[in-house]
């Protein structure tokens, strides 16, 4: 376990300089479990049902796949994958909503920046058709003041050109705002853009243990950013 380290955070953040929260969905608001398993379990279990395949041949055709598009938009456009695999991914994910939830910690925090007055983003790589499904499933929209995916801004988060995008369509200061993402090559790049506040979800599926940050502040709970708790630095 992660020392505990609160006495950190408020060098950490000072949110007396912090205008624009920029949050991760899937992985730091939403538990990244119902997607492995969407992904990795269910989806192979039908595709080789439906091709006649082994379950280890039918994951491992389909991880070539993703990797075969990972970084493009068709990595994440739910419409792709029903067209490429043959399968309706969108009702699955409706069919499978009773999986979609919230990370321990997620829905304090973001009640946590309402009563401080920040503005709110989720910048999203999920296609709008998941977006909806979960936020239909969990209220997520009513937390916050918009939710941008990656097809409105025209690429995903880990290339460069997402995040001048994204700050146009949001209107962002990047040295007022935090972003908070479990994933750290979505982190990089924006820091590479000039986003001054920086903090890694480690906890990003009910089911796996933590996976703490090397390079940057990393949290737990989202929580603990205001409230105080273990994070890694």
């Amino acid at each position: 376990m992660s020392p505990d380290l609160s006495s950190l955070i408020p060098r950490a953040l000072d949110w007396s300089q912090i205008d624009d929260v920029l949050l991760d969905m899937d992985g730091t608001l939403l538990d990244r479990h119902f997607d492995n398993f969407f992904f990795e379990e269910e989806l192979p279990r039908r595709y080789a049902a439906l091709h006649g395949l082994l379950f280890d041949e039918s994951r491992d055709r389909l991880m070539a796949m993703y990797r075969s598009v990972e970084g493009e938009l068709a990595w994440t456009d739910l419409h792709y994958w029903t067209e490429r695999v043959g399968i309706d991914v969108v009702a699955m994910h409706k069919e499978l909503d009773h999986m979609i939830g919230f990370l321990p910690g997620a829905e304090e925090f973001l009640r946590d920046l309402r009563r401080l007055g920040k503005r709110v983003t989720i910048v999203t790589n999920a296609h709008e058709a998941g977006v909806s499904v979960k936020a239909a499933k969990t209220g997520l929209d009513r937390h916050v003041d918009r939710i941008v995916d990656a097809f409105e801004v025209g690429y995903l988060k880990m290339r460069p050109e997402y995040w001048p995008a994204c700050q146009r369509l949001v209107g962002f200061d990047p040295g007022r705002s935090l972003y908070v993402d479990d994933d750290e090559s979505c982190l990089d790049a924006a820091r590479r853009f000039g986003i001054s506040g920086i903090v890694h979800s480690a906890k990003s599926s009910s089911q796996l243990p933590p996976a703490p940050s090397t390079g940057y502040l990393s949290v737990e709970r989202l929580s603990h950013l205001v409230n105080g708790g273990p994070v890694s630095l």
